[in-house]
């Protein structure tokens, strides 16, 4: 039952071959047998679930069941869920217990999907290999030596392992496609706006967006029915109109136009992984598209601003843990200032420590003029360059990282050389439009990405893309061998 569908699921739901408390029951189990190899939950709720799926039951019963009643998904641990922990990833945070809901999991609450647990991540969604989180890396179920990804690395290793139908992420910098390529599942980040940030522990505000993980494209497509939306409680939630996320996923390819940006095959990608992508490009050539280069030329300039734009959001956004009102406070402080200094320097990790003090530092007085202004003009840059792009093609097409998931601890020491494994995700989010991972093949028996990338609000033709070229290949129905061990 792990490997299958939310369709082929609901319609045994529905059919009442089981109930969606034995299906609960039955993850729970295998959480528990699999998940010490991986370390992909910070926390199951099994009280919680088991509940939800008995009122799921009692909506099939009732007949008021939708496609996700009695379907049992993760979270990643930055989504408030009301009386249940909530961590970031951080020790600041490992007596949290949040009195409200945030509007991503209260959709899908309500759309009768049942919460399993918590996923591990990379803390305060800071990394991109899941070894940032006091909770312990997570193991890669490929290659239980290999990094998931991250910073949703625990979401994608759930999904990955059969720990979970689906799971939620966000997505920073690439902390959805990454670890999805990294762990061989589907991972889509919808444009900035379409799904609500209310109750999402802020990172860097005006990248954040919250989006499904799962196997295919069309399970994401029954995620993002329940999710997208406008949300009168998140300021930046976008009022445009909602697309049927489902209804267009068989429309043929014929007269596609792709493009391939030049910058995304160059200097540092590993031939292996080249070659996956190419192979995948004709396979949606023979399904009808039209290829053609494109140039993204301020593609190298990603970086530099993207780490200025985003610590200086994260030092302003963390300031707020204190140690006053919640989180971890020192033991017996001197006075207020020993509070605050000595919580905050027990309460956060090394890489969340150093992205305050390059924040802090960039909005400083004069400072602000030289970095973080000049960092938003560069994003200007970067965002016409795909506004100019997509004028010419329907979507453009790459790599998402470099190189398939890298050994545990090979680069932690090597800051650079972390940043770079999100060369060809970061653009995106300082642009704001949408994108996705999808699974296309293996480079040295890991799985490898490809990313796809739309205009804004493009999300329904991104999902109709990727399961057209999934109902042609079977690249998202591979499942690592520990996975089979339950």
């Amino acid at each position: 039952m792990f490997d299958q569908s939310i369709s082929t699921l609901a319609a045994q739901l529905r059919n009442k071959d089981i109930s969606s408390v034995e299906l609960t029951r039955y993850f729970l189990d295998r959480i528990t047998k699999l998940d010490p190899q991986l370390n992909s939950y910070i926390t199951l709720s099994e009280e919680v679930a088991l509940k939800q799926a008995a009122n799921a039951d009692t909506q099939i019963q009732n007949g008021a069941a939708s496609l996700l009643t009695g379907i049992p998904i993760a979270h990643k641990d930055l989504f408030c869920t009301a009386g249940t922990l909530t961590t970031c990833g951080s020790k600041m945070l490992n007596n949290f217990i949040p009195p409200y809901e945030s509007t991503v999991t209260s959709r899908l609450q309500d759309a009768g999907a049942v919460m399993l647990g918590k996923t591990n991540m990379d803390e305060f969604a800071m990394g991109s290999s899941n070894e940032n989180s006091h909770y312990g890396a997570v193991k890669n179920p490929w290659n239980q030596d290999t990094v998931p990804g991250g910073s949703s690395g625990g979401s994608a290793a759930a999904v990955a392992a059969g720990l979970a139908i689906a799971a939620t992420g966000t997505d920073t910098g690439g902390s959805i496609r990454q670890p999805a390529s990294f762990c061989g599942i589907t991972g889509l980040k919808p444009t900035y706006g379409r799904v609500s940030r209310f109750g999402m522990i802020a990172y860097a505000s005006s990248l954040d967006q919250a989006g499904p993980m799962a196997k295919s494209a069309e399970d994401c497509a029954h995620l993002m029915q329940a999710m997208a939306g406008f949300d009168d409680k998140d300021s930046t939630s976008s009022e445009t109109a909602n697309d049927d996320y489902l209804s267009n996923l068989n429309t043929p390819l014929t007269g596609l136009k792709i493009g391939l940006p030049k910058e995304y095959f160059g200097e540092g990608l590993d031939t292996g992984v080249a070659d996956v992508i190419m192979t995948a490009v004709k396979e949606f050539e023979k399904l009808g598209a039209e290829v053609k280069e494109i140039s993204l030329p301020n593609l190298n300039l990603s970086i530099p601003s993207y780490y200025v734009i985003a610590p200086s959001e994260a030092s302003s956004n963390l300031s707020r843990f204190d140690g006053v009102r919640f989180g971890h406070r020192c033991e017996a402080p001197k006075d207020l200032l020993d509070m605050y200094m000595r919580s905050r320097a027990e309460g956060f990790g090394q890489e969340v420590q150093k992205r305050i003090m390059v924040g802090t530092y960039a909005l400083s007085e004069g400072y602000y003029d030289a970095y973080y202004l000049k960092a938003q003009k560069i994003r200007r840059l970067i965002k016409n360059d795909f506004t100019n792009a997509l004028k010419q093609v329907d979507v453009i097409m790459g790599p998402v990282a470099p190189t398939t998931a890298f050994g545990l601890g090979s680069k932690t020491n090597d800051p650079v050389a972390m940043y770079l494994e999100d060369i060809y995700t970061l653009s995106v989010n300082l642009a704001g439009i949408p994108a996705m991972s999808i699974p296309a093949g293996f480079s040295n028996q890991m799985p490898v990405g490809l990313q796809i990338m739309g205009n804004y609000f493009a999300e329904a033709k991104l999902l109709n893309v990727a399961h057209q070229y999934q109902q042609n290949t079977d690249w998202h129905r591979q499942t690592p061998a520990m996975a089979k061990g339950a």
